[in-house]
């Protein structure tokens, strides 16, 4: 794993998802196959396969703190092309710094990750005023999450953060994307842990090896997402819980 600090020259970015996107890092040490954020490569000038290497922007609390004073507020992802609270974020504690600034100016927050280390920073979160922390789960079959995401945190340790998350009162959602087989089981998981949970299908074709290679074509198909996703949609209704599909 290559790591290397870098100086950013600007740490909020827009996005097409909410008004703006904060990734304290480059890279991630998840490495799940089928991440779409694998594109990024194009653009960073790294020859390290995406997973081999992270970027530290070490100035992005500096950054946020001089972007929030000029920038019009609106609602922060974190993070877009990489997660927040990857193993780095214990030694760097980029996230926290920065969730700290948004907290103390008043700016509303999505977390997005994999990893029980958002629990770190709880009391910072309590005192926010519009925040909601997602979980990507893809799937409730730790073997299936250990072919697409060798190196993110097993199934049980997200469950129970989001446990803990939502006891706190906070604002939490599933993200099951892209849906993997074993995620049926994620109905009766999630109960009682999220307040809406969003499906989609895998957009890219980075894990089309690994697919392949485990003889799981046929999970990488139209036919699986349109059934599956249909599936699980009225599963999740039937429970009682919100749900979206995006595709």
């Amino acid at each position: 794993m290559e790591i290397r600090e870098i100086l950013a020259k600007s740490i909020l970015s827009k996005s097409q998802i909410y008004q703006y996107a904060l990734n304290p890092y480059v890279g991630c040490q998840h490495d799940c196959q089928y991440c779409y954020a694998k594109y990024m490569r194009r653009f960073t000038g790294h020859e390290e396969r995406w997973g081999d290497f992270v970027d530290v922007k070490i100035n992005a609390p500096e950054l946020l703190a001089q972007e929030v004073k000029r920038k019009k507020p609106g609602r922060v992802w974190i993070s877009g092309v990489c997660d927040p609270y990857q193993p780095l974020e214990e030694k760097y504690m980029l996230t926290r710094d920065c969730l700290s600034i948004l907290v103390e100016n008043g700016w509303a927050f999505t977390i997005q990750t994999k990893s029980a280390l958002v629990l770190r920073d709880m009391m910072t979160l309590v005192r926010s005023k519009d925040v909601e922390v997602g979980f990507t789960i893809t799937t409730a079959d730790e073997k299936i999450r250990n072919i697409f995401e060798p190196c993110a945190p097993p199934i049980s340790t997200r469950l129970a953060a989001l446990t803990d998350l939502h006891s706190k009162q906070i604002r939490t959602f599933a993200m099951i994307a892209p849906i993997l087989p074993g995620a049926e089981n994620l109905v009766n998981a999630l109960k009682d842990k999220v307040d809406y949970v969003l499906l989609d299908r895998v957009n890219y074709h980075y894990a089309d090896h690994t697919y392949k290679s485990h003889g799981l074509q046929w999970a990488s198909e139209h036919s699986f997402f349109s059934v599956k996703g249909k599936e699980l949609l009225m599963a999740f209704e039937r429970s009682g819980m919100l749900c979206q599909k995006l595709f």
